[in-house]
């Protein structure tokens, strides 16, 4: 689950998240059980909307990896190995928010997708 708060309005809320949620490198290293606050950070930043990065904090599972673009020591101790993972992405500008379910990237699903042809 992407959850994106501190957003000027909920179109950006909404949008930020649906970046996140779709990119596929951090699907991956939500399947591979990495708190890679930095692939976040990089999705945030293709989504159209404008922000101050310097403002902008990340969580898993409630757990705070990146305070104002700045990555934490603590970041890489983080689980991620349970069926959820709740990434949290605080913008820093207002307070409209939005949530979006998504899916990580698995080996299966890749097998899967790319076993046929249209």
């Amino acid at each position: 689950m992407i959850t994106v708060t501190g957003a000027l309005s909920e179109d950006d809320a909404v949008a930020t998240a649906r970046v996140v949620a779709r990119d596929s490198l951090v699907k991956t290293a939500l399947f591979g059980s990495d708190p890679n606050w930095g692939r976040v950070l990089a999705a945030v930043g293709m989504a159209p909307v404008e922000l101050d990065p310097d403002r902008v904090t990340v969580s898993f599972n409630g757990n705070l990896v990146c305070a104002n673009c700045t990555g934490l020591p603590s970041a890489r101790q983080i689980d991620l190995s349970g069926p959820d993972v709740e990434v949290l992405i605080d913008l820093g500008a207002g307070d409209r928010s939005a949530t979006i379910r998504t899916t990580d990237l698995s080996h299966a699903y890749v097998e899967e997708n790319s076993a046929y042809s249209s």
